[in-house]
């Protein structure tokens, strides 16, 4: 795990893809923030989704993932993929996981924090404040399995789950790393091993061989059921939580309900050694595509994390700051009861960073 704390190029230029559906509206304003903080980024935007998707075909051009590859870019940022009208979801496939799996950005990086209380549906709601790390490459996400007499009474599908021994290694040692050098005190490994014993088992014993180097750190294994009851009922008592592929996918949904929206939700796409991609949560939300009322926060709050991962904190503090700012104010879209649009909420962040 040497690579943690590698640099990147000099170049710090940006690959966008505003995607599907809402991702092109939450898109703009995240990248007016980018522009203001950092303007002398290069940004290439890529047309690249449901539309091009069925226009021509193209999912993922061979070309940019190769770029991606080779370290002509810093960093992605996606506004989101998935469209009804291309049900078998092709560019979501070949954009978002052909990353994921081809640049092996095997920490999905999501953080939890209520950054205003009364957004909380939570009444005691209070100090939440949990990363969690989900494994980004392996579970049941890797496409093992099939089915059989596929629309016939009798058919049978499987889903593997995959869960290697230097998969789950590296994820688990990503979040102690990230809990110590960010002054954490709990981690806790989320499971269900009782009913998944082969998988679990790996996941249960590399987190018992790693806990044991990190003797501050208070080190805990959960069945994930009881996570995600504790994160309704004592979501305080957790600092930083790993997991794997699907049980990070769901609790970190149930996460930025509970931090008051799923248009609150950044992630990032990691590789540690070098390029991120970095996406909103929530999706590209067809239904309210167009209507001017998506939350563009999350967007932006991902402009943040992109920064963190570029060893630029201060600007990551900047966004939050300016996005906290505005949430305090109640200048917020309908998602969290108000009444602002798309574009009113980005030019508030905008406006609170030149302030």
């Amino acid at each position: 795990m040497g690579h943690f704390q590698e640099g990147f190029s000099m170049a710090r230029k940006i690959a966008v893809i505003p995607g599907d559906g809402i991702g092109p509206e939450v898109i703009r304003p995240a990248v007016d923030v980018l522009k203001h903080l950092q303007p002398g980024f290069e940004l290439d935007m890529f047309d690249l989704g449901a539309e091009r998707y069925l226009k021509d075909g193209t999912t993922m051009p061979p070309e940019l993932m190769a770029s991606l590859k080779d370290g002509v870019y810093d960093a992605v940022l996606l506004g989101a993929l998935g469209d009804p009208r291309v049900p078998g979801n092709e560019p979501a496939h070949d954009i978002l996981l052909g990353c994921r799996f081809g640049l092996d950005l095997f920490v999905n990086h999501r953080p939890v924090r209520l950054l205003v209380p009364r957004y909380s549906p939570l009444k005691t709601a209070s100090g939440i404040d949990m990363t969690i790390f989900r494994e980004n490459t392996e579970g049941e996400y890797v496409g093992m399995g099939g089915t059989m007499r596929k629309g016939l009474p009798d058919e049978i599908a499987t889903e593997l789950s995959v869960a290697t021994r230097h998969g789950v290694v590296r994820i688990i040692e990503y979040a102690f790393m990230w809990a110590q050098q960010n002054g954490k005190r709990r981690v806790c490994c989320a499971t269900k091993a009782n009913a998944q014993p082969e998988t679990g088992g790996v996941w249960m014993r590399a987190f018992r061989d790693i806990s044991a180097r990190y003797p501050r750190i208070d080190a805990r294994h959960m069945y994930i059921d009881a996570v995600a009851a504790q994160m309704v009922l004592h979501p305080e008592d957790f600092d930083v939580i790993v997991t794997s592929n699907l049980f990070g996918d769901i609790i970190t949904d149930l996460g930025a309900a509970i931090a008051g929206s799923m248009g609150l939700a950044a992630s990032g796409n990691i590789n540690p050694a070098g390029i991120g991609l970095f996406e909103p949560v929530h999706g590209s939300a067809p239904d309210i595509a167009g209507k001017g009322i998506a939350n563009p926060m999350a967007a932006i709050l991902s402009v943040g994390m992109m920064f963190a991962h570029m060893k630029l904190p201060e600007l990551a503090e900047k966004v939050e700051n300016a996005v906290t700012a505005c949430l305090e104010e109640s200048i917020v879209t309908q998602d969290l009861s108000g009444t602002y649009t798309t574009v009113e909420v980005g030019n508030a962040v905008l406006q609170k960073l030149v302030e």
